[in-house]
């Protein structure tokens, strides 16, 4: 089939030939592509949607081909091991973090643990006993207050593990619970000093959960043992003190095992401190191992001396930084070894410890070593981190049991809902099935009989089992004269008058659209602006040509000259708006609201032809130079495509309106002109800012000074500039620097102190001239009176209106507060180097959750690190201030005077960035450890390395907010950095090495689930 763009073409080709109105039935019919012939199966590869008659590619293929049961639903088979654990097999547990299986992991039991213990016994006995595929454990998880997001290694897991089940039995009201892991996995051991002086021994009792065995230099356990069992001398500087020998002697120190737990949890040291590089390396040393231990030579005392085997954590990977742990567990019952790989689970062959790849550490040939020969009975490994060894287990008791039978009944009964749920489905899918074949086969419409019109996209979303069937809705196709509108049939189908009928019964909608719907007014209103498309670049030469020509003076008509020049875009435009026009209804396009245009942009680019010379009363415009007379030839060339456009003949006068606006205007103009020369010449030195009070130095000739907005004389300024452009200024507003309460907001000494940045002094002569010039709503003085005492004279000042101190007050804590309460506001950092400013050139980057605000400010003289930033050397060496634009002498602040520089000059209070200074976007209630954190992004600095310190006072409590630490809006940062470390390949093994404690989570309880037997039996 051709594009839709070639349909499109073919569909209005008859328009050269035929004229609006001579259409006739036959050529409503080719733009409807009524007889378009229809595609065939095979031959599209999707559906063409500028052919209404063609059906194919629109979802039947899934509907009459072959049926698979399985399209009908996405249910999960319940029965399959997705859902359901093998027979003799062990549950594992499901990652924390793992999102799939939903509707499997969770128990339906309806019991609830209330305590750890419950936690954990109702844990294990769904692991042993359970028919799920997976468990979860973040029941005991939660109970026991554990971190998921944090990373630890496996040894510090098993302390902390242990750590928090003793701490947590130890509060149970039951006494055989308080005691019970230090029955289970706690032995009784003691360091025995004795000196050699005296042979007096002194013992120092300790427990122990795990024995922490060296293996570096050996080749089996029990040279482990013997190494972690052996004497230790003790002399030169490390001698001990003598209790009895009253000074420190030579001795020997040995660790005496005096009771061994129930299981015996053995800690391989893999991971030592290289001290070369100073970071921790892995010991890939092979370790041969026993599956029966017999512990009974290191023994001090009597107790339990032969252990079996029972679990192995095994590390895989070269560094000690990274890797992935996997557990061997032994079932005690059935002597079988079982590999916990995450949730993986696999049984191993022959009831034997089998470590197979886990072997394989990925080292390159040179550096593999040939694996020794084990005896039997023994196993080597170079991988193995953690040993248990264990003695027997115990059953699970009767009420666990009970249970998770009743867990195990809800397994099952979801089972059964399930499957019945998938029956259903296919039940459905089938009955589908049979509608899609009758129905569809009835779809095409044959030629010469009657049709309807209905949605693609509902015979799509009809094929597609995965939605569900709405009502038909033809709505959208309709045209302005509720017909269907042809630019809408390329998203419809003709189907024949049966099939409409067999859909319209059973899924409703409407309105229906059938072959009387084709829209007569619509054909036409198109084929007139594409016949005037056609028409327009003959018609643009022509209108061309006459332009040249002079027009005759006793007739014409005014066109403006800017749309003269633009006509011919203007007119495709209108015909293109006259073409848009049949899609609405009421102002609605297709039953949606009316397009909302921006005022603002229609009054700046010209919409319709000759507005450029309509004024806003509606008449011609004043504007003479903006327009053209034009001949009658030419506008009634024109007329044809903009028939609504504005009309004025040569004999039309200007708008009246508008004439009289400009007369006044230029009164105004001229008064305006006038004022500001006078205020000029009566405040010239207010205007040129020369002979400015100050408060800093005092002028001797006055003892009274008025004070006046900065705003209002900046405005006046504007004024006095440009009289003709800008607003007189009428009054002064000194209402806004006082209270609600009528007084003064600043006192003499807070404007020295910088408050005086938005006021203007004047002249007591100055004053009496804004007095006759302007409204004044509240006079405000400041005041000089000179005492004498007997310890000379004393000088006070005083203001009119008086302060208002409760305001003031308030004043004070609100600003107090802002700079303690603020949010996304900007501070400076500035990297130092040997407490010296860095103003080295440094590439700028991107800061990360909070971006550095965009410089607002002039390029800033290059300066030397010594330099003060807010002044600039010049060549006599002479320190000149940099001078902020605007800034007016009368509201100074006390800042030194440059050398033969006028008096009152105050410093710009915006801050001025240098080189090597970076601006950061911060909150209050941020912490220091986050602002670090941007700082690490703007400098590349690690935030262990940075030393942070503002106004010379260090800060160091990463926990505390930068509220806390005084750290204010616009405050200066001062960053020294440590000398980073040489290795950073180190350093970033140190970060992505880290492990989440979750990947040997299962080899712990596990583990516990043979060793935590008295739990069963004393609840």
């Amino acid at each position: 089939m051709a594009p839709r763009v070639q349909l499109e073409k073919a569909a209005w080709r008859w328009v050269e030939s035929v004229r609006p109105e001579d259409i006739h039935r036959e050529h409503i019919e080719i733009a409807y592509r009524i007889c378009v012939p229809p595609c065939k199966r095979g031959a599209c590869r999707r559906n063409c949607k500028g052919n209404p008659n063609c059906l194919v590619g629109i979802g039947e293929h899934a509907w009459l081909g072959e049926i698979n049961e399985n399209n009908f639903h996405n249910i999960d088979d319940p029965n399959s091991e997705l859902h359901r654990i093998k027979s003799h097999q062990f549950v594992p547990l499901i990652k924390l973090d793992r999102t799939e299986y939903p509707h499997t992991i969770f128990p339906f039991s309806d019991y609830e643990p209330r305590s750890i213990c419950e936690h954990l016994q109702y844990l294990f006995a769904l692991l042993q006993n359970s028919n799920r595929r997976y468990i979860d454990p973040s029941g005991l998880v939660k109970a026991l207050g554990l971190d998921t997001g944090q990373q630890q290694d496996a040894q510090e897991f098993s302390k902390l593990f242990l750590s928090l089940l003793e701490d947590t039995l130890s509060k149970q009201k039951n006494p055989n619970l308080q005691n019970v892991i230090q029955l289970q996995f706690c032995g009784q051991m003691s360091y025995v000093t004795v000196c050699n002086q005296c042979g007096r021994a002194s013992p120092l009792p300790s427990r122990y959960y795990e024995l922490e065995l060296n293996i570096q230099g050996h080749k089996n356990l029990t040279e482990c043992v013997t190494e972690f069992l052996k004497e230790e001398k003790l002399d030169g500087d490390n001698r001990y003190f003598c209790e009895s020998c009253e000074s420190k002697q030579n001795a020997t120190r040995r660790i005496k095992l005096h009771s061994l737990p129930h299981v015996l949890n053995l800690q391989l040291m893999r991971f030592v401190f290289d001290r070369q590089t100073g970071h921790k390396k892995k010991l890939n040393t092979f370790i041969s191992f026993p599956e029966q231990l017999d512990m009974g030579p290191f023994l001090e005392g009597k107790g339990i001396c032969v252990y079996e085997l029972s679990a192995v954590l095994i590390h895989r990977g070269v560094s000690a930084y990274s890797g992935h742990y996997i557990a061997h567990v032994r079932d005690a019952r059935t002597s079988d070894w079982y590999k916990f790989n995450d949730e993986e689970i696999e049984k191993m062959e022959g009831k034997k410890l089998q470590l197979g790849i886990e072997e394989d550490i990925a080292e390159t040939v040179k550096s593999q070593t040939r694996k020794p020969k084990c005896s039997k009975g023994y196993h080597c490994s170079r991988n193995a981190y953690m040993l248990v060894y264990n003695g027997s287990p115990l059953s699970v008791p009767g009420f666990l049991q009970r249970l998770v039978d009743r867990d195990n009944r809800k397994f099952e009964e979801w089972c059964l809902e399930m499957a019945d749920m998938r029956k259903q489905s296919v039940d459905k899918g089938k009955a589908k099935h049979e509608e899609v074949k009758e129905l569809y086969e009835l779809l095409p419409a044959e030629d010469g009989q009657q049709y309807e019109f209905v949605p693609l996209e509902w015979l799509k979303k009809w094929l597609d089992d995965s939605t569900v069937t709405k009502e038909i809705d033809n709505g959208n196709f309709l045209c302005s004269h509720g017909k269907l509108h042809p630019d809408k049939v390329g998203e419809a189908k003709r189907i024949s008058v049966k099939a409409a009928e067999l859909l319209f019964d059973r899924y409703g909608g409407g309105p229906r659209l059938d072959g009387s719907t084709l829209c007569e007014e619509c054909v036409g209103q198109r084929c007139r602006v594409l016949r005037l498309k056609n028409q327009l670049a003959e018609d643009y030469k022509e209108v061309t040509n006459l332009v040249k020509g002079p027009p005759k003076s006793d007739e014409g008509y005014w066109v403006g000259k800017t749309s003269l020049r633009s006509w011919r875009q203007l007119a495709l435009e209108q015909l293109d708006e006259d073409e848009e026009e049949t899609k609405h209804i009421d102002g609605k396009t297709n039953g949606e609201g009316p397009e909302i245009t921006n005022q603002d942009e229609d009054e700046e680019e010209m919409k319709t032809f000759n507005e450029d010379i309509l004024c806003r009363h509606g008449g011609l415009s004043i504007l003479e130079s903006e327009r053209r007379l034009m001949t009658e030839e030419v506008w009634s060339k024109l007329r044809v495509y903009f028939p609504r456009a504005p009309q004025f003949t040569q004999l039309q006068e200007p708008c009246q309106q508008c004439l009289r606006l400009e007369r006044e205007g230029k009164e105004n103009e001229a008064l305006n002109r006038m004022m500001a020369s006078e205020q000029k010449c009566s405040l010239l030195n207010l205007f040129q800012e020369k002979n400015r009070p100050t408060l800093t130095k005092w002028p001797q000739e006055t003892d009274i000074l008025y004070i006046v907005p900065l705003f209002f004389v900046d405005e006046w300024r504007k004024f006095i500039r440009r009289p003709t452009k800008t607003t007189p200024v009428s009054s002064v507003g000194n209402s806004l620097l006082l209270c609600p309460h009528g007084g003064f907001m600043f006192t003499h000494d807070s404007m020295l102190m910088g408050d005086a940045q938005h006021i203007a002094l004047l002249w007591p002569g100055e004053w009496e001239v804004i007095s006759r010039h302007f409204l004044v709503d509240q006079p405000i003085s400041i005041c000089r009176i000179s005492q004498a005492t007997p310890n000379g004279s004393s000088v006070e000042y005083t203001t009119q209106p008086e302060l208002c101190r409760d305001c003031r007050e308030g004043f004070i804590f609100q600003q107090q507060r802002d700079m303690r309460e603020y949010a996304q506001a900007t501070v400076y950092v500035r990297k130092v180097i040997d407490d010296k400013r860095l103003m080295e050139a440094a590439p700028e980057v991107n800061v990360s959750g909070s971006e550095a605000e965009d410089e607002r400010e002039e390029p800033v003289t290059k300066v030397d690190g010594e330099r003060d930033p807010d002044f600039s050397q010049i060549e006599d060496g002479a320190k000149r201030q940099r001078l902020s634009d605007g800034t007016i002498g009368a509201a100074a602040s006390p800042a030194p005077m440059a050398s033969g520089g006028k008096s009152g000059i105050r410093r710009s209070t915006r801050h001025r960035k240098l080189r090597g200074e970076k601006a950061l976007i911060v909150s209050a209630n941020q912490t220091l450890k986050e602002l670090k954190i941007q700082i690490m992004h703007a400098f590349s600095v690690a935030p262990f390395d940075q030393n942070l310190s503002i106004d010379g006072r260090c800060l160091t409590d990463d926990s505390a907010t930068l509220g806390s630490l005084g750290v204010i809006p616009e405050s200066v940062i001062c960053l020294k950095a440590d000398e980073p470390i040489a290795d950073y390949a180190a350093l970033d093994d140190v970060y992505q090495g880290m492990f989440l404690f979750l990947s040997f989570f299962n080899f712990f309880l596990f583990f516990l689930l043979y060793t935590l037997n008295l739990l069963y039996t004393m609840n």
